[in-house]
């Protein structure tokens, strides 16, 4: 966008636009960048160098062109502007945590047979269009180096191509799970099995329409949880990075420390329950998901842990007023979308301390604002940046009853 005159980027806005003082967008401009008056991003101090190749086309990336120190300003304003927008005030915002390169172990990509051969990798930006991967330097090492071997093993399928794929890693190596493949006949089989055994798979699972059935998974297979080894059933969810994960658990167990009695709402396989439950703190964990919530339970049951697990579906059915003055703290963990059903039943509470963990300020802000109104205040508030040079923002906070 052509200017009058040079203008300074001051700040990054929520889509990864540079913003300048006239409040004019620039497309990969860092702040310290300077607009000339043509147009043409002149590099500032914190302007970094792009680690990936496909950053520009590829959609899962917005940030690469910022230093550490502007993304993590970036992740810090787009949670305390959140918080502003509801009118939240925060007693205190602790340092932004940022996971490092290559320590995303989960990852969605997909598939599409074209021009002959196979492109695999993520969406372009706005576009339903395919980036045929070389390297991503987001991903775990060990999943990063299936990009080519998967791309390989489709392409002797055979046939037109469309898929789904889903990586994930777990303790015994990559789970990989392809949907919308056709496998017909032995020998299609057999180069399925052939990919799996070759690169060490822990499982390969495939989904032909009639849901997920794994091909291969010689040992069942398990994810650790705050030191624990509990079943991944397919497709469950992880958070993004282990080491996102452990800074989660930390703020957790920091403002729930002492507490007797803990609900875990939004509990999945029992990602904070297991870090919270032990000596002196009993944790109720409640999840809709089936196999996650028999996943959890089973293995709180073999080790004798203080944990109680619920299968309820808290959207349709939350934990009303009574249910929850039984416990001295709540933590919640809901999916993008927030928990108002949920949040207005523990506004009605007596609930004295509250850790909820967002994947999206702004539904976290909103269901914070619902708490301030009842006489909860923000005590703390850590931003999390998981998705390491993307746009997509985490946190944990602390509401303390007044």
């Amino acid at each position: 966008m052509p200017v009058s005159e040079p203008e300074t980027i001051l700040r990054v806005a929520a889509k990864g636009d540079g913003v300048t003082a006239s409040g004019r967008f620039f497309a990969g401009a860092a702040p310290g960048d300077t607009v000339l008056a043509d147009g043409t991003i002149q590099p500032g101090p914190h302007h970094a160098a792009p680690p990936c190749r496909h950053f520009g086309t590829c959609g899962g990336c917005q940030l690469q062109h910022l230093d550490d120190a502007s993304l993590a300003d970036f992740v810090a304003e787009r949670v305390a502007n959140a918080a502003a927008s509801q009118g939240l005030v925060p007693d205190r915002i602790l340092p932004p945590h940022i996971s490092p390169p290559f320590s995303r172990r989960r990852a969605s990509l997909h598939a599409v047979s074209t021009g002959g051969r196979i492109a695999l990798g993520y969406r372009e930006g706005r576009s339903h269009k395919l980036v045929d991967l070389a390297e991503c330097p987001l991903l775990v090492p060990e999943l990063a180096a299936l990009i080519g071997p998967l791309r390989r093993m489709l392409a002797r399928q055979g046939g037109r191509i469309a898929v789904e794929i889903e990586l994930a890693q777990a303790e015994q190596g990559p789970d990989v799970a392809v949907k919308g493949l056709a496998v017909e006949g032995r020998a299609a089989t057999e180069t399925m099995l052939g990919f799996a055994r070759e690169h060490g798979l822990a499982r390969l699972t495939l989904d032909q329409g009639y849901g997920p059935e794994a091909l291969w998974e010689p040992e069942p297979v398990t994810v650790a949880l705050a030191g624990v080894s509990v079943p991944l059933p397919p497709g469950a969810f992880l958070q993004a990075t282990a080491d996102g994960e452990a800074a989660l658990i930390a703020a957790a167990q920091a403002w729930l420390g002492g507490a007797p009695a803990v609900a875990d709402l939004f509990a999945g396989l029992g990602t904070f329950a297991f870090a919270l439950a032990g000596p002196g703190t009993k944790v109720l964990a409640v999840e809709a998901a089936r196999e996650a919530h028999l996943a959890c339970k089973a293995v709180a049951a073999r080790l004798q842990t203080p944990l109680a697990a619920l299968h309820r579906d808290l959207f349709r059915n939350p934990l009303m007023p009574d249910e929850l003055n039984r416990f001295a703290a709540v933590l919640l963990d809901p999916p993008r979308a927030g928990a108002r059903e949920q949040i207005e039943r523990l506004a009605l509470s007596t609930v004295e301390r509250i850790v909820y963990i967002s994947c999206n300020p702004s539904s976290w802000a909103r269901d914070g604002a619902l708490l301030a109104a009842a006489g909860y205040r923000l005590a703390e508030l850590r931003p999390v940046g998981q998705f390491r040079w993307s746009t997509h923002v985490e946190l944990a906070s602390l509401f303390v009853r007044r």
